[in-house]
């Protein structure tokens, strides 16, 4: 072959220089891939973040006291800041609210009802008109338009004509009412902070209607003295990049300091876009660092593959270059030849991985869950992938160099007496580096277990890439595959042992050639144990993941479907809301419930109150946070039920008769057939016979339907000046009489106070504790005490302990107890039932119903779907993107380990050829010789899948649950299980062995085609 040396030395070999090759192409391909989709996935999850981010969640508030002489420098001012601090201009509306005005027609009066003018730049972009039109600027009266919320209230209509005074300021205000409007969204975080507006009438201290919106000039011109201003940016967050995360927080963070800079002493800004951007910040940080963990993995495979490739091309050319040294050639020389022929191989890989990387990617975008996210990885090849290629080329080369550099040094005598049986122990081994290897891989796991995740606080006070903690599962894969090699010798004498007693020849032969010569087969097996250990770290993380995904839904959610809203409404009364939730489509059970805050012991806690006996199927507990199972729970919580009067029938009308010695402010207790507790106002009971009926079809609403029967359960007295003394004479509901229950109330020390209808028992109020308020609490399963909930001191008795509550966040303490047993104890204590504002359902399939909770916006009710909640959270990129770089690594991983494999064990044959035709000259027969060659490989395999399972168990124990986290890069909640999935680990297992089995078959057929008999020179 004409041409340079390096060049016929490099084709002298071409298996290995094959090996080499497709060692640093996959190498370099695979990493800078990685590397574009580590960026690809934190820009992904940004501008996912940034496209569903809500209103409340990015806009920017500004308020001020103006006039009409400091508002345009104040404007021009509060602008100036906004577009310095965003990257793109926001779009800025201006409101303003006036003071007081006295509604026509009660001047003279000592509490008059009051009116409020405003003014909003944006108003006919957010609402419609009913009718009339919008007010402009200019003309006698002042042009105002009106909500039709307000305009109900008030009876202003379009056209109406009315003169105001305010009540500090008492120039008469004419106006005419141009518009009726209606808000696109009355209820949206647009309007939080104007509620009023919302509303269109507020009742306190004064009931306050409006407000009259103006024109803006308008406004400044007749309203504006010393008023309150407020400018909302809404700023266009879509090109924002992961560069300009923290910056535009920090300027946002400025904005206050310097408009009061600029004369705005009184300036107030809120908002919490600057605390989003920074934790979006941490949290794409955390993404890509914690990407970065299959990527060291991967190098350590890669550079321990290219290692063993560069090794057997130094051992095979141990002779060649004693004779050149010999003949020579000197060591620069040597060495000069040998960079070039590893230059030869991985310049072309430099230059062709940045091309192959986005076929690569796109590859990726397949995966289910990356596809179902939106994310739409197509990179191209830069400045930054070119660095990444050749800087991991170059290192492979240097690495492909050194073998045969340490070797360059001896001659032709030296080489002769260095060959021969090789010790028992490996250089590191002997040194005990690999011991010391992990005591590093445990401190940086233990970091990674204690930081929660890759990232730490640096010197300067930001958040930085701990180096030693993302080189923790690699170490710990590394190290714990180099303490397996331990046992490639002690297991090999034992196979030895064992298969020397047996009459069979080839498996004699082949566990004598382990046990003989270790170290030849503890590279191949450590290379095939980092490789399967890494493969079933990555099925594990990714398993875990999905697992995680669907907990944090389930206990977000906390059943398959939660419903949030007012207990009672306009369309559907607290009566009717049950009724239409429980025929919702696919619904199979259902409870009404109660979720709020409360005071536990003197601490803050969230009280659940739900049917125990609908736990077991809609209370969504993961059973490893509860040493008690819910049915137990179910059984355990029902506590003592108060007795109830129940009407016959479907009553609409109740007439209750009553007689009372003073004035008495009453309210009834009730309940319908779904266990929802409603309490109905009487009114004030004078002194002697009273008469009041009570409309249950209203408690339904105006589209409602009651579930019969419904219970009478208690009458309520409020605070109250003298004796209360009660005497219930009559009871009758649709005009047909009841017998009278022997109802009386007698208490004269002025507190509420309460009769029910029937007795009640006493006894503990069974409840379920979170671990943390049941250790404040100091008690413990089964134990009876006492406890403040709500500020009044119960008997509770403990029925289990759970680590967390769903629908709590971390730490949150909470207690759960029975829905019933709870209105009875608060009935008990003259304390009114407490309103059903969730309702928690099961259901096979959510799909149906929550399509007609949406088509039915009047219910004004919030679904929370479990399953909804699932794919969004496993649609995050920023949560998400860990799996594909665990797949593209997984997948590497499998290719090195077949690819090093490959390369030994033909290798290893091919040196050994003599020694088979020596064999088959002894009378050994072929089909021997195959089987001990089968033997010698089978024990590389095997005990390579037995040490990559066990390896991988352990890391996985110690690492996967401390790198899942959620999109925001914090803990999850409830905590992270492992889960290896088995019977794909077994599936992967089958088929890796399949390969390699198929590998020693194919050499052992190529062995057979060349036939194993002596040469004559041999």
């Amino acid at each position: 072959m004409r041409g340079p040396l390096v060049v016929k030395r490099a084709f002298s070999e071409p298996l290995l220089l094959l090996a080499a090759f497709g060692s640093i192409l996959l190498a370099t391909t695979t990493l800078v891939a990685l590397t574009m989709y580590a960026s690809s996935i934190a820009e992904a999850g940004v501008r996912r973040t940034m496209e569903t981010a809500s209103f409340e969640q990015t806009a920017a508030t500004i308020s001020a006291p103006v006039t009409a002489e400091t508002f345009p420098a104040f404007d021009r001012s509060v602008r100036a800041q906004l577009d310095r601090a965003y990257t793109r201009p926001p779009a800025i509306t201006t409101s303003f609210r006036s003071d007081s005005y006295v509604m026509p027609g009660q001047e003279g009066e000592e509490r008059p009802e009051l009116l409020r003018f405003g003014s909003h730049d944006a108003i006919d972009r957010h609402a419609r008109l009913i009718s009339g039109a919008w007010p402009r600027d200019g003309g006698d009266h002042v042009q105002a338009a009106i909500s039709l919320s307000a305009s109900s209230a008030t009876g202003f209509e379009t056209g109406d004509e009315f003169t105001t005074r305010g009540r500090l300021d008492p120039r008469p205000v004419e106006v005419r009412v141009v518009g009726v409007f209606q808000l696109n969204d009355p209820s949206g975080a647009r309007w939080a902070g104007e509620q009023l507006l919302a509303r269109g009438v507020d009742r306190g201290d004064f009931t306050t209607y409006g407000p009259m919106m103006v024109a803006r000039e308008t406004f400044i011109a007749r309203f504006a003295s010393n008023v309150n201003a407020t400018w909302t940016a809404v700023p266009d967050l879509s090109a924002l990049t992961p560069e300009q995360l923290r910056p535009m927080a920090a300027a946002l963070g400025q904005v206050g300091e310097r408009l009061k800079a600029d004369g705005c002493d009184r300036c107030t800004v809120t908002g919490h876009l600057p605390e989003m951007l920074t934790q979006l910040d941490t949290a794409s940080l955390v993404a890509r660092s914690t990407m970065l963990i299959p990527v060291l993995q991967l190098l350590l495979l890669a550079a321990y593959a290219l290692m063993l490739t560069a090794r057997l091309l130094a051992d095979h050319r141990r002779m060649e270059v004693a004779l050149l040294r010999s003949r020579g050639a000197g060591t620069t020389r040597l060495a000069s030849l040998a960079g070039g022929e590893a230059l030869l191989v991985a310049v072309p890989c430099a230059i062709a991985a940045p091309f192959l990387g986005p076929p690569l990617l796109a590859l990726v975008n397949t995966l289910p869950w990356i596809r179902s996210s939106g994310v739409r990885l197509s990179p191209t090849a830069d400045l930054g992938t070119f660095l990444v290629s050749f800087g991991v080329a170059l290192a492979s080369a240097v690495l492909l160099l050194l073998p045969a550099l340490a070797g360059a040094r001896r001659t032709y005598v030296e080489e002769q007496s260095a060959r021969g049986r090789s010790g028992g122990r490996g250089l590191i081994e002997r040194a005990g580096a690999d011991v010391a290897l992990l005591v590093v891989a445990g401190l940086a796991i233990w970091q990674l277990q204690h930081y929660g995740a890759p990232v730490t606080a640096t010197a300067g006070g930001g958040l930085g890439i701990d180096p030693l903690i993302i080189s923790g599962p690699a170490l710990a894969l590394l190290t714990g595959g180099m303490l397996g090699l331990r046992l490639v010798p002690r297991i090999s004498k034992l196979a030895e042992r064992l298969t020397s007693r047996r009459p069979t020849l080839a498996p004699a032969l082949g566990a004598w050639q382990v046990a003989r010569r270790p170290l030849r087969y503890a590279g191949p097996a450590l290379l095939l144990t980092m490789a399967i250990a890494i493969g079933i770290v990555s099925l594990a993380t990714a398993s875990t993941w999905r697992t995680s995904q669907l907990d944090q839904a389930r206990h977000q959610a906390g059943a398959d479907l939660r419903l949030s809203g007012p207990a009672d409404g306009p369309e559907l009364g607290s009566l009717g809301r049950g009724t239409a939730f429980t025929a919702l489509p696919g619904v199979t059970a259902a409870s009404p419930g109660f979720r709020g805050q409360t005071e536990v012991g003197g601490e803050s806690a969230v009280l659940i109150g739900l049917e125990a006996s609908k736990l077991g199927e809609v209370f969504q507990l993961r059973p490893d946070l509860s040493a008690k199972p819910v049915t137990d729970m179910s059984r355990e919580l029902e506590g003592t039920h108060a007795d109830r009067l129940e009407l016959p029938g479907r009553p609409t009308t109740l007439t209750l008769r009553a007689k009372v010695e003073a004035d008495l402010p009453l309210r009834l207790v009730l309940s319908d057939g779904l266990g929802v507790w409603r309490d109905v106002p009487l009114g004030v009971l004078k002194p002697g016979d009273n008469r009041v009926e009570v409309s249950l079809k209203a408690l339904a609403g105006q589209s409602g339907k009651i579930t019969y029967p419904v219970a009478l359960r208690g009458l309520v007295a409020g605070a109250h000046e003298s004796t209360a003394n009660l005497t219930l004479t009559g009871l009758s509901v649709d005009g047909r009489e009841l017998a009278t229950p022997q109802i009386s109330m007698e208490e004269d020390d002025a507190r509420p106070a309460v009769a029910t209808f029937g007795t009640r028992r006493e006894a503990p109020l069974p409840v379920v504790l979170t671990s943390d308020l049941a250790a404040s609490l100091k008690m413990a399963v089964g134990q009876v005490g006492r406890a403040s909930i709500d500020r009044r001191v119960l008997e509770i008795k403990v029925v289990a302990v759970v680590q967390t509550m769903p629908t709590t966040t971390a730490g949150q303490p909470a207690v759960l107890a029975d829905w019933e047993t709870l209105q009875t104890s608060d009935l008990a204590a003259a304390q009114l039932p407490r309103p059903a504002t969730e309702w928690w359902l099961a259901a096979d399939d959510t799909s149906a119903a929550v399509g007609v909770l949406k088509s039915r916006p009047e219910w004004d009710v919030t679904p929370l779907d479990q399953r909804a909640l699932t794919a969004q959270l496993q649609d995050d990129p920023l949560a998400s993107g860990l799996q594909g770089a665990l797949m593209l690594g997984f997948l590497a991983a499998l290719v090195f380990a077949a690819l090093g494999f490959l390369v030994n064990a033909a290798v290893a044959a091919r040196e050994r050829m003599a020694e088979f035709g020596i064999l088959r000259a002894l009378g050994v027969s072929s089909r021997q010789v195959f089987g001990m060659l089968a033997v010698e490989q089978a024990f590389v395999i095997g005990l390579s899948l037995a040490a990559g399972t066990g390896l991988a168990v352990v890391v996985g124990t110690l690492v996967v649950p401390h790198i899942v986290l959620t999109g925001q890069a914090s803990a999850v909640t409830p905590g992270v299980l492992l889960d290896i999935p088995w019977a794909a680990t077994l599936a992967m297992l089958l088929l890796v062995a399949a390969v390699l089995l198929a590998i020693v078959a194919g050499l052992a057929r190529n062995l057979r085609r060349q036939g194993l008999v002596l040469r004559e020179e041999q």
